[in-house]
C-alpha cells in the first residue's frame, strides 16, 4: 500500500472503511465523571437481566448486545467487530474469498444488494443493485443478522446456493442459483476502445495508483503514441484505501489539494495534496472523462471530486453513492474491534459529498438497461441508510429529486441500442465524447458534447 508509514493511522474508504487506531486515543480523554449515572443505569439493567430473565444469559451476549446497541446508535457505518465480522472485514481487505461477489447492506430488516462485484458470479447470473434476498436455498433470512446472511452466502467454490430475490417491477418474488467461486478481485483492468483508453477501477486496494499508471503506459504503446483520451470508470466502485484514492488522484493532477478531512479532534483532521507520489500528469494533459453512478462510494467519490474541481476531468453518468465519513478501526483485543466514524471528507472546493454524493457534469443514464425505470426507483445511495450522517450545509430535496427525470436527449431504446451493438451506453457515450473532443479543452469539451449529442 502507498505509504505505508502512514497507512495505519488512515482511513481506508469503503462503504465499510477501515484505518488502523490505537485504542488510547484523544477520545478517551473526553470521557468524564458525567458519564457515571448512564453506566450505573446500564450497569442496574444488566443485573435486572441476570437475575429475572426467563433463561440463563450469558455474560458475553448481553455485553455484545450492549456495545451493538451503543454503535448502532451513532450512524450505520460504526460497527462491532468480531469473529465473523472481523473474518469478513479482513477477507474484504486481503481481496481474495470464496463466494458469490456481492456488496450487501441490512435495510429495515433485508439483505439488500448494493451491488454485484464486475465478473462475479453474482453478476453473470443477473443479480442487480437494489434486489432483496429474502431466503438462501429456502430458508429465510429476513430480520436475521447480515454477518449470519454473507457466512452462508460464502462456501467452497463449485458449490451453488439458491438465491430467492424481490425485484421492483416484478410481481413475484424469482429465485436465482449461483455457483460460488474464489472471487479475486482485479482492481484495475484496462482497454483500447479506437484510440481511446478505458481504464477500469473496480475497488480501491493494493497498489491500484501504480497499476492505473501502467496501464496508461501500455494504452500509450498499443495505440502507438496516438492515444486520444481517457475513460476512468468508477462505476459500482464500494471504495478501498484512501492512500490509493489519493494517489489515482495524483496521477492526473500537477498541484492543489486532492481531499482533506475533518474530525472532531486536530489530530483527525488532514489535508492530502498533489504531485507527492507521480510528479506531473502521468496522462500527458489527455482528455479525461471519469463514470461514476449510485454505486461509486467513497473513495471514488474522492476522485471524482479531486478531478471535478481541479477541472482535470468531465465527470459522467450519475450521481454518486454520497458517503462523506471516515471510518477508523480501533481494536480492542486480538480478536475484538470497533469500527467507528471519526472524521468527514471535502473535496479540494471544500464541498462535503456526505448525502449529496458527486453530481456528474453531464448525466448520462444507462439506457442500454431495459430494467432502468423500475432499479432507479430502489437505488440505494447513503441516504437511505438510517441514522446516516448529515450534511453540515444541508440539503436541497428538490435539486436531488432530478435523478429520477431522463433528460430528453437521450431516447434510444434497449432494443435500439442492441440493433447498434452498444451494451453500455455509458461508456459507449463517454468514448463517443472523447473521439468527438478532436483536441478540445477540457473546459469547453462540456459545451462541445452538447452540440455533439443531438447527433448520437
Amino acid at each position: 500500500m502507498l505509504r505505508k508509514s502512514a497507512a495505519l493511522l488512515r482511513a481506508g474508504l469503503l462503504v465499510t472503511t477501515i484505518a488502523l487506531l490505537p485504542a488510547a486515543t484523544a477520545g478517551l480523554a473526553a470521557v468524564d465523571g458525567q458519564a457515571a449515572p448512564a453506566f450505573a443505569r446500564l450497569f442496574t439493567v444488566y443485573q435486572i437481566i441476570k437475575a429475572n430473565y426467563v433463561d440463563p444469559v450469558d455474560d458475553d451476549k448481553l455485553v455484545k448486545g450492549a456495545i451493538d446497541g451503543m454503535l448502532a446508535s451513532l450512524d450505520p457505518h460504526s460497527d462491532y467487530l468480531e469473529g465473523a465480522s472481523l473474518e469478513r472485514l479482513n477477507t474484504v481487505i486481503d481481496g481474495s474469498y470464496a463466494g458469490l461477489g456481492l456488496s450487501v447492506a441490512m435495510d429495515d430488516g433485508a439483505v439488500k444488494v448494493v451491488s454485484p462485484m464486475r465478473g462475479s458470479p453474482a453478476a453473470a447470473a443477473g443479480i442487480k443493485a437494489g434486489d432483496y434476498i429474502t431466503h438462501l436455498d429456502g430458508k429465510l433470512i429476513y430480520g436475521g443478522d447480515l454477518d449470519d446472511a454473507v457466512a452462508r452466502m460464502r462456501g467452497e467454490p463449485g458449490t451453488s446456493v439458491r438465491l430467492t430475490i424481490v425485484r421492483e417491477g416484478r410481481d413475484e418474488p424469482f429465485d436465482v442459483t449461483v455457483t460460488r467461486a474464489v472471487i479475486t478481485l482485479q482492481p484495475v483492468t484496462f482497454e483500447l476502445q479506437g484510440n481511446i483508453g478505458v481504464i477500469t477501477v473496480n475497488e480501491f486496494s493494493h497498489d491500484v495508483a501504480r497499476d492505473a499508471d501502467q496501464a496508461i503506459q501500455k494504452l500509450r504503446t498499443d495505440a502507438h503514441g496516438h492515444l486520444g483520451g481517457l475513460v476512468l470508470d468508477l462505476r459500482e466502485n464500494p471504495g478501498g484505501a484512501l492512500d490509493e484514492a489519493v494517489g489515482l488522484s495524483d496521477l492526473f493532477l500537477t498541484h492543489g489539494v486532492i481531499v482533506s478531512q475533518r474530525g472532531r479532534f486536530p489530530e483527525d483532521n488532514a489535508v492530502y495534496r498533489a504531485e507527492s507520489l507521480f510528479p506531473g500528469d502521468a496522462s500527458r494533459g489527455l482528455p479525461l472523462v471519469v463514470l461514476i453512478d449510485a454505486g461509486s462510494a467513497s473513495a471514488s467519490e474522492i476522485v471524482a471530486g479531486a478531478l471535478q474541481d481541479q477541472h482535470r476531468a468531465l465527470i459522467m453518468g450519475e450521481r454518486s453513492f454520497g458517503k462523506g465519513s471516515v471510518q477508523s478501526m480501533i481494536r480492542l483485543d486480538r480478536t475484538h474491534a470497533i469500527k467507528l466514524t471519526t472524521a468527514r471528507y471535502y473535496t479540494p472546493s471544500g464541498r462535503s459529498v456526505q448525502e449529496n454524493g458527486i453530481e456528474p457534469d453531464i448525466k448520462v443514464p444507462q439506457l442500454s438497461d431495459p430494467d432502468l425505470a423500475r432499479r432507479n426507483l430502489e437505488v440505494m445511495r447513503e441516504t437511505d441508510l438510517r441514522r446516516h450522517l448529515v450534511n453540515e450545509i444541508g440539503l436541497d430535496d428538490r435539486k436531488l429529486e432530478t435523478d429520477d427525470q431522463i433528460d430528453p436527449r437521450f431516447r434510444l431504446t434497449p432494443q435500439e441500442l442492441t440493433a447498434r451493438n452498444i451494451k453500455d451506453y455509458q461508456m459507449w457515450y463517454a468514448v463517443e465524447t472523447l473521439k468527438n473532443a478532436s483536441g478540445t479543452p477540457l473546459v469547453a469539451l462540456a459545451g462541445k458534447e452538447q452540440a455533439l449529442a443531438g447527433n448520437r
